[in-house]
C-alpha cells in the first residue's frame, strides 16, 4: 500500500465539504479523495455523514461549502459528469411490476443506451448478477439478496468510470453478500474507482485500498487499514480461561484483570508475555489471542455509546 497525496487526476475529490440541516451540521468541513482504480472506504456510526456526504458527491444534494470534483469536472448534477458516475443508493431503486430485464433497460436508457449496446450491456448485467435465470421474472418475486444483486447492477449499465456504494449488502443472505464482495473486487481489478460506505468492519478490511472513518461530519482517520490499525490500535489482548483459581497470594501478584477464572492482559509481545506467566503455574484451560482489529480502532476512535440517528 502507498502513501501517495491527494492529486488532481483523482477520479474523485472532495475539499471542505459541509452541509447542515437547520441547527445540526451534518458533514462538516470534509476533504478526502479516491484515485483510480481504488477502493476507499467511508466508515462512522449512524449519523456520522456518510450517506450526506455521497448525495452531495451525486448531485443529489448542494453542500453549504467545499468544492466536488467527479472525473475532473467540478459540477456534478452536469450530465457529463452524470456519465462518468454510477451511484447505488441504500434504499433499493427499482420497479417491482417491472421484470430484471425492463428495470435494466429502464435505467440503461437514462444513459441513452440503445440498440445492440443496450442489449449486450443487459446480458452482461444479468449475468454479473447472476440473474440471467430470473430475466423475465417481476422483482416482486425476488428476494432481499437477489433485488440488492440488481439494484449493483443497475448503476453499472453505463459503465461508468466512478462508483459510489452507500451500504450495498444491507440485510443480504451471505450467498449474495459474497456475490456482491466479488463483484466489487471484479469492477476494482478493472479499473473502477469505488466509494463505498459500509458499517461491516469485515467488508472494509477486505474491500477497501483506503478508508476514512467518520464521526459527527468531521473526519477522524483516514489511511490504510494497516496504516490506522499501527496509528490507532490497542495493544493485543490475551484472554486465559483458567481451570481453577490459584492461592489469593499468586492472584494479588498477576498482571492484567482478572474476572472470575478469566484473566485479560494487554501486552506489545503476546508470545512473550505467555512465556512470563509460566513463573505463576496456572492451571491454563484455555488461551485467546485477540490482535487489535479495524473494529476495536473504529470503536476507539468514535465511542462505544449506541446511535440510533
Amino acid at each position: 500500500m502507498n502513501h501517495l497525496p491527494d492529486g488532481p487526476s483523482d477520479p474523485i475529490i472532495a475539499k471542505g465539504l459541509t452541509k447542515r440541516f437547520g441547527d445540526r451540521v451534518a458533514v462538516d468541513d470534509l476533504s478526502f479523495s479516491a484515485r483510480a482504480g481504488e477502493t476507499f472506504g467511508l466508515l462512522g456510526p449512524n449519523g456520522a455523514g456518510k450517506s450526506t456526504t455521497i448525495r452531495m458527491l451525486v448531485g443529489a444534494l448542494k453542500p453549504d461549502d467545499g468544492s466536488i470534483e467527479i472525473a475532473g469536472k467540478t459540477d456534478p448534477t452536469r450530465a457529463e459528469v452524470k456519465r462518468a458516475l454510477g451511484y447505488v443508493p441504500q434504499e433499493i431503486a427499482l420497479y417491482d411490476e417491472l421484470s430484471a430485464e425492463e428495470n435494466l433497460a429502464f435505467f440503461a436508457r437514462l444513459h441513452e443506451l440503445k440498440g445492440k449496446r443496450l442489449s449486450d450491456r443487459i446480458d452482461f448485467a444479468l449475468d454479473f448478477a447472476g440473474l440471467n435465470d430470473r430475466r423475465k421474472d417481476r422483482v416482486a418475486t425476488f428476494s432481499g439478496g437477489m433485488k440488492r444483486r440488481l439494484n449493483l447492477v443497475t448503476a453499472l449499465m453505463h459503465e461508468p468510470r466512478a462508483l459510489f456504494l452507500d451500504e450495498p449488502t444491507v440485510g443480504v443472505d451471505p450467498q449474495s453478500r459474497a456475490h456482491i464482495f466479488e463483484n466489487i473486487e471484479t469492477l476494482r481489478a478493472n479499473g473502477t474507482t469505488i466509494l463505498y460506505t459500509t458499517h461491516e468492519m469485515e467488508a472494509a478490511e477486505r474491500l477497501c485500498d483506503r478508508i476514512a472513518i467518520l464521526d459527527h461530519g468531521r473526519l477522524m482517520a483516514r489511511d490504510t487499514v494497516d496504516a490506522l490499525l499501527q496509528a490507532h490500535g490497542t495493544k493485543t489482548r490475551v484472554a486465559i480461561d483458567l481451570r481453577q483459581l490459584p492461592s489469593q497470594a499468586v492472584v494479588e501478584t498477576l498482571p492484567g484483570e482478572l474476572t472470575g477464572t478469566t484473566l485479560r492482559i494487554e501486552a506489545d509481545d503476546p508470545f512473550v508475555m505467555i512465556g512470563e506467566l509460566r513463573r505463576f503455574e496456572l492451571d491454563v484451560a484455555r488461551i485467546q489471542v485477540e490482535r487489535a482489529n479495524l473494529e476495536t480502532v473504529f470503536l476507539d476512535l468514535t465511542g462505544r455509546r449506541l446511535r440510533d440517528t
